[in-house]
């Protein structure tokens, strides 16, 4: 493709953004995007009518003008892939209203990243709980060990967005993080860090269809979700109250006919209600284990993946011979606790097990160094999900 077509699929994206579908009437109609601003003022009117807003937009200035934003662009890494380039995602203009264009922060060529069909959203709600948590890091660190590892997509919010995020990346998994903002701007800010290094990997990417300068408004975050669904073809849905952008996002995918998955959860939960919904309405298929959720996706599971580990194999395995048998014995009994009754307190494990809490108390805090537990504020305890077999 020629860099005048590239500047002027740009300039169409800036104008038609808010409207891609009448850009892509346009390419269809006139065949290419250079031919749309070589057009006469009575043939625009005999396209757009002569009462569009759009009509004053199409002339050599809005070209020149991407010309030197794409220039500016690539000076920070930044480049830009219309639709109509070798390269853009399929999955994309399968859907309803496809982009014009993509502005893409990474390592790898534009043309080379959206090669993998197996891309997964993984999206919900950014007040996220301990249980969404646990089992957001599980289903994608489990994605880690198949064989077809797929590339999961998120849109690097707080919560679900950013946990998903993380964990593909600790899990050996490309990332793609599809923002509401310019390509310039990382949003939320303490996720400046994270987004430069996502960027700077091979096989993940910042992408957006947004122009530089556009701010992080309500409205951009919900036209963002058809992004997210279009380029995926399954939708995971972690956890989400009625609404909210993880909802619109799944709908979305449903209405691509994409597979769609909910995490069921508590029905006094809001936090599970969107899921339940989604689940009841049969939008959502539920996610009731691991390896159901990859057979379902079609993901070889990996031959390393065996069966689950006992506590006392794992306490074996982590410390090796270091440890006594009563003290195996004591931690074992307590990260059985852990794993069967999620965000149990200390209190409560010193209670269950009929040991003091200065003894239960020395025993967590040694699994907590270890990294095998967390425990939080309230000295509720959860089993860190990167033990999990």
């Amino acid at each position: 493709m020629s860099n005048e077509e590239k500047y002027c699929l740009c300039a169409l994206n800036r104008i038609f953004g808010f409207e891609p579908k009448i850009g892509h009437a346009l390419i269809s109609n006139i065949g290419s995007a250079t031919e749309i601003f070589h057009m006469t003022g009575k043939d625009l009117d005999s396209l757009l009518g002569p009462w569009s807003k759009y009509k004053g937009r199409i002339c050599r200035k809005e070209v020149d003008l991407a010309a030197e934003e794409l220039e500016q662009l690539s000076q920070q890494g930044i480049s830009f892939i219309g639709c109509t380039e070798t390269g853009y995602p399929d999955l994309i203009l399968e859907c309803e209203d496809p982009s014009l264009g993509l502005y893409i922060r990474s390592r790898t060529p534009a043309e080379e990243l959206f090669v993998p069909e197996k891309r997964i959203a993984v999206v919900g709600t950014r007040d996220i709980s301990p249980y969404g948590q646990e089992w957001c890091s599980r289903i994608v660190q489990e994605f880690g060990r198949t064989k077809e590892k797929p590339v999961i997509v998120s849109g690097l919010a707080l919560g679900t967005d950013i946990c998903a995020h993380q964990k593909a990346l600790e899990s050996g998994l490309s990332t793609i993080a599809v923002m509401a903002t310019g390509p310039e701007t990382v949003y939320p800010h303490r996720h400046r860090t994270f987004a430069e290094r996502l960027a700077d990997t091979e096989g993940c990417a910042l992408i957006t269809d947004y122009p530089p300068g556009t701010a992080p408004l309500a409205i951009h975050f919900l036209r963002r979700n058809r992004i997210i669904a279009g380029l995926s073809y399954a939708t995971i849905l972690i956890e989400s109250r009625i609404k909210g952008g993880g909802m619109m996002t799944s709908r979305l995918a449903f209405s691509y006919n994409r597979e769609v998955y909910a995490l069921p959860g508590r029905i006094d939960d809001p936090r599970s209600q969107g899921c339940n919904f989604l689940i009841r309405e049969k939008i959502a298929e539920a996610i009731d284990s691991t390896d159901s959720l990859i057979d379902s996706l079609g993901l070889r599971a990996s031959a390393a993946r065996g069966r689950r580990l006992s506590s006392t194999d794992m306490i074996k395995e982590h410390f090796g011979n270091r440890l006594d048998d009563r003290t195996v014995s004591g931690l074992s009994s307590i990260l059985d606790h852990i794993r069967n009754s999620r965000g149990i307190t200390v209190d409560e494990l010193s209670a269950a097990t009929g040991a003091g809490y200065s003894r239960i108390r020395q025993l967590t805090g040694l699994l907590e160094m270890e990294g095998m537990i967390s425990i939080d504020l309230m000295q509720r305890c959860m089993v860190n999900t990167r033990i999990y077999r």
